[in-house]
Protein backbone atom coordinates (compact mmCIF):
# COMPACT_ATOMS: atom_id res chain seq x y z
CA UNK A 1 0.00 0.00 0.00
CA UNK A 2 1.31 3.39 -0.74
CA UNK A 3 2.83 5.61 1.95
CA UNK A 4 0.13 8.36 1.92
CA UNK A 5 2.46 10.12 4.24
CA UNK A 6 5.60 10.71 1.84
CA UNK A 7 6.00 14.28 0.50
CA UNK A 8 8.26 15.65 -2.01
CA UNK A 9 11.11 13.39 -3.54
CA UNK A 10 10.50 9.82 -1.48
CA UNK A 11 6.58 10.21 -2.82
CA UNK A 12 8.63 10.74 -6.51
CA UNK A 13 10.71 7.77 -5.64
CA UNK A 14 7.69 5.78 -4.31
CA UNK A 15 5.53 6.55 -8.00
CA UNK A 16 8.28 5.50 -9.69
CA UNK A 17 8.63 1.93 -7.84
CA UNK A 18 4.63 2.11 -7.82
CA UNK A 19 5.14 2.35 -11.90
CA UNK A 20 7.52 -0.09 -12.65
CA UNK A 21 5.69 -3.08 -10.48
CA UNK A 22 2.85 -1.55 -12.86
CA UNK A 23 4.50 -2.31 -15.79
CA UNK A 24 6.02 -5.76 -14.50
CA UNK A 25 2.30 -6.90 -13.99
CA UNK A 26 0.63 -5.70 -17.09
CA UNK A 27 3.77 -7.27 -18.92
CA UNK A 28 3.10 -10.59 -16.91
CA UNK A 29 -0.57 -10.95 -17.10
CA UNK A 30 -1.35 -8.90 -20.64
CA UNK A 31 -0.74 -10.92 -23.52
CA UNK A 32 -2.14 -7.59 -25.69
CA UNK A 33 0.45 -5.05 -23.84
CA UNK A 34 3.43 -7.54 -25.03
CA UNK A 35 2.02 -7.33 -28.80
CA UNK A 36 1.37 -4.09 -28.63
CA UNK A 37 4.77 -3.27 -26.77
CA UNK A 38 6.45 -5.74 -30.09
CA UNK A 39 4.15 -2.86 -32.50
CA UNK A 40 5.86 -0.20 -30.99
CA UNK A 41 9.79 -1.97 -30.50
CA UNK A 42 9.15 -2.69 -34.54
CA UNK A 43 7.21 0.89 -35.39
CA UNK A 44 9.51 3.30 -33.96
CA UNK A 45 13.04 2.80 -35.56
CA UNK A 46 10.25 2.65 -39.17
CA UNK A 47 9.22 6.02 -38.01
CA UNK A 48 12.88 7.28 -37.63
CA UNK A 49 13.75 5.93 -40.86
CA UNK A 50 10.05 6.96 -43.23
CA UNK A 51 10.32 10.33 -41.88
CA UNK A 52 12.44 13.44 -42.00
CA UNK A 53 10.25 15.67 -40.26
CA UNK A 54 10.38 15.87 -36.09
CA UNK A 55 6.44 16.55 -35.90
CA UNK A 56 5.42 13.67 -38.36
CA UNK A 57 7.52 11.47 -36.10
CA UNK A 58 6.44 12.42 -32.99
CA UNK A 59 3.13 11.62 -34.74
CA UNK A 60 3.61 8.30 -35.47
CA UNK A 61 4.95 7.51 -32.05
CA UNK A 62 3.01 9.32 -30.07
CA UNK A 63 0.03 7.31 -31.82
CA UNK A 64 1.73 3.99 -30.59
CA UNK A 65 2.29 5.21 -27.10
CA UNK A 66 -1.26 6.41 -26.91
CA UNK A 67 -2.23 2.65 -27.70
CA UNK A 68 0.22 1.69 -24.95
CA UNK A 69 -1.84 4.29 -22.30
CA UNK A 70 -5.21 2.87 -23.16
CA UNK A 71 -3.85 -0.16 -22.70
CA UNK A 72 -2.72 -0.07 -19.46
CA UNK A 73 -5.58 1.56 -18.36
CA UNK A 74 -8.32 -0.89 -19.75
CA UNK A 75 -5.55 -3.65 -18.20
CA UNK A 76 -6.18 -1.65 -14.80
CA UNK A 77 -10.08 -1.51 -15.38
CA UNK A 78 -10.02 -5.50 -16.29
CA UNK A 79 -7.64 -6.18 -13.12
CA UNK A 80 -10.16 -4.21 -10.85
CA UNK A 81 -13.67 -6.03 -12.40
CA UNK A 82 -11.53 -9.21 -12.11
CA UNK A 83 -11.08 -8.56 -8.29
CA UNK A 84 -14.57 -7.72 -7.35
CA UNK A 85 -15.56 -11.60 -9.11
CA UNK A 86 -15.40 -13.96 -11.86
CA UNK A 87 -19.44 -14.31 -11.87
CA UNK A 88 -21.61 -12.45 -14.99
CA UNK A 89 -22.58 -9.13 -14.34
CA UNK A 90 -23.95 -6.48 -16.95
CA UNK A 91 -22.02 -3.56 -15.54
CA UNK A 92 -19.23 -5.76 -15.15
CA UNK A 93 -19.52 -6.74 -19.03
CA UNK A 94 -20.18 -3.57 -19.78
CA UNK A 95 -17.02 -1.87 -18.41
CA UNK A 96 -14.68 -4.30 -20.20
CA UNK A 97 -16.37 -3.72 -22.96
CA UNK A 98 -16.15 -0.57 -23.25
CA UNK A 99 -12.69 -0.41 -22.05
CA UNK A 100 -12.06 -2.76 -25.18
CA UNK A 101 -13.61 0.07 -27.01
CA UNK A 102 -11.19 2.18 -26.04
CA UNK A 103 -7.85 0.28 -27.26
CA UNK A 104 -10.07 -0.15 -30.50
CA UNK A 105 -10.39 3.64 -30.86
CA UNK A 106 -6.74 4.11 -29.83
CA UNK A 107 -5.46 1.56 -32.71
CA UNK A 108 -7.83 3.08 -35.42
CA UNK A 109 -6.26 6.64 -34.41
CA UNK A 110 -2.84 4.86 -34.33
CA UNK A 111 -3.75 2.96 -38.27
CA UNK A 112 -4.90 6.11 -39.45
CA UNK A 113 -1.99 8.25 -38.42
CA UNK A 114 0.61 6.39 -40.07
CA UNK A 115 -1.23 6.01 -42.97
CA UNK A 116 -2.09 9.34 -43.30
CA UNK A 117 1.81 10.50 -43.01
CA UNK A 118 3.26 7.54 -45.26
CA UNK A 119 1.01 7.60 -48.10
Amino acid sequence: MANQNAKGIKRIVNACFFSIAGFKAVWKHEEAFRQEVLLFVVSTPLALWLTDNGIERVLLIGSIIAVLIVELLNSAVEAAIDRIGFEHHELSGRAKDIGSAAVSLSLILAAMTWALILV
